[in-house]
């Protein structure tokens, strides 16, 4: 069986109340200003058993939006040969290892969820859409050259 690191040092320069946008942003502008196209894939599908066309959770998922663009340039930066990221709660689960000092890629959740409230002029029961942005780290998945 082989064994599997996550591995990822994408957030160096992250600040703590950056938000999700600015440092997706930066690093996208980072890769152009560096004659890198963030929207080409930078991996090749040779482990896998099919054409790779998008960045995957750990169950197959693939990522949306600027996700995408994001975790391009982060593969770009790092030359990750698997395209299969994760948190690292999610590595730990799976029995993956993280390696020390290793820093995750920024990617943003966006959803919505429905609150019903009284209307205090009507009295009647009324649906409301809450809409919200999460930003959080995940890691890329790569074969250990021991395993």
């Amino acid at each position: 069986m082989k064994t599997y690191t996550v591995n990822d040092n994408a957030q160096d320069d992250q600040l703590p109340n950056q938000d999700i946008y600015a440092r997706i942003t930066a690093k996208i502008v980072a890769a152009l200003e560096d004659g890198v196209r963030p929207w080409v894939k930078p991996w090749n599908g040779e482990h896998a058993a099919g054409r790779i066309t998008r960045p995957l959770r750990h169950n197959g998922q693939p990522y949306t939006g600027i996700n995408i663009l994001s975790l391009w340039a982060s593969v770009s930066v790092q030359g990750f040969a698997a395209p299969i990221w994760m948190t690292y709660r999610e590595a730990v689960e799976l029995g993956a290892h993280v390696r020390k000092g290793e820093k995750g890629s920024p990617v943003a959740y966006a959803n919505s969820i429905s609150r019903t409230e009284t209307d205090t002029d009507s009295g009647l029961d009324v649906a409301r859409d809450i809409y919200f942005l999460k930003g959080y780290f995940i890691n890329g998945l790569q074969p250990d050259s021991a395993g």
